[in-house]
């Protein structure tokens, strides 16, 4: 791991992510799982970062910790300007009009901001990056989850799909290990 990763892990622990409950770990042991595991599938630094970061303003599910909306300047200086613009895509996701746009598969990728209530058409690049966060997200905690199994199961099936290869190999160990599944 870089040293952007020991840098990274000392600002979060200094906000007490270390202290809050996730998915049967803390929040940090989360991060740090999501981290080594898109590493795992070979995302580069920036799209690690973006996933360390995916869920720091808190996301539809995840209100456990957040920052406010006002910190995306110092967070984009700590991790860079597109990995927060992807960890922001993240946390404002509504689920629902995402999982349409990868439902369609098609460009324009339209996205919904939850917050500001915005669409936005982004990037094919952007657009499945935020698959890719968002898929290893769920796989990385999956097995822990209070929300079980079934949780969005036909959603981050068409993200494995959509992302394939390894993505795809990924979800089919996690899910193949569902009990009684």
């Amino acid at each position: 791991m870089s040293t952007d990763y020991k840098r990274l892990t000392e600002f979060l622990l200094a906000e007490g992510i270390d202290r809050v409950e996730h998915s049967q770990k803390t929040y940090l042991a989360h991060l740090v799982g999501l981290w080594r595991l898109m590493e795992a599938h070979g995302c580069n630094e920036e799209l690690c970062r973006a996933g360390m970061f995916h869920s720091i303003y808190g996301t539809e599910l995840f209100q456990g910790f957040k920052l406010p909306f006002e910190r995306r300047g110092e967070i984009r200086g700590l991790i860079g300007e597109r990995a927060e613009r992807l960890a922001y895509l993240n946390c404002a996701m509504d689920r629902a009009a995402f999982d349409r746009a990868v439902a369609k598969g098609t460009e324009p990728f339209l996205y919904r901001d939850r917050v500001t209530g915005e669409e936005v058409a982004l990037p094919r690049e952007d657009f499945d990056d935020l698959c890719r966060i968002h898929l290893l997200d769920w796989l990385e905690q999956a097995p822990r989850s209070r929300h079980g199994w079934g949780y969005r199961r036909t959603a981050y099936r068409a993200l494995a799909e959509r992302l394939g290869g390894n993505a795809l190999a990924t979800y089919d160990r996690v899910f193949g290990a569902e009990p009684n599944g």
